[in-house]
């Protein structure tokens, strides 16, 4: 298949799918005129690219974790070493602090909005403010970065 039907079957730009290429991550063919030509199974490849973006992994890393997983459902494929085990791991770990630290600041903006919501007539909206962190039996505190204890309500 040609490019622009590659992009548009997955949803990414016929220049992310050059730059794929350009990482090693996507190959393509070439046609007798020169013009790139993927096989079916690019459709798969892609999504499975865009996923591991999505998940924060950098293409240096994609590309080293891609011959290790199948395309068609992202299973371990037979080249899957205790080495890619011991990276997942590590990205695993790297997205749950991050979705730790996600957390933690939406808690402080909830309590931003509750107490803003507090001082200013109808800031909340047509239905009054909405509940913050200690309304909703959220913890509003918790170990910070430097593994002592974030501030309480702000």
């Amino acid at each position: 298949m040609r490019i622009g039907e590659l992009a548009r079957r997955t949803g990414v730009s016929e220049r992310s799918l050059r730059y794929y290429e350009e990482q090693g991550l996507l190959t393509a063919g070439r046609t007798p005129g020169g013009q790139r030509d993927y096989p079916a199974g690019a459709v798969d490849r892609v999504i499975r690219i865009q996923e591991f973006f999505a998940a924060g992994l950098h293409s240096p890393r994609i590309a080293r974790l891609l011959p290790c997983v199948r395309d068609v459902d992202g299973g371990p494929s037979a080249v899957a070493t205790p080495r890619l085990v011991e990276d997942l791991t590590a990205e695993r770990a790297r997205i749950d602090r991050m979705i730790d630290e996600l957390r933690r600041s939406r808690e402080v903006l909830d309590e931003v909005i509750v107490t803003a919501s507090e001082e200013v007539p109808g800031a909340g909206g047509p239905d009054g403010p909405r509940p913050g962190p200690e309304r909703l039996g959220r913890v509003t505190s918790g170990p910070d970065r430097s593994g002592g204890t974030a501030p309480g309500p702000v």
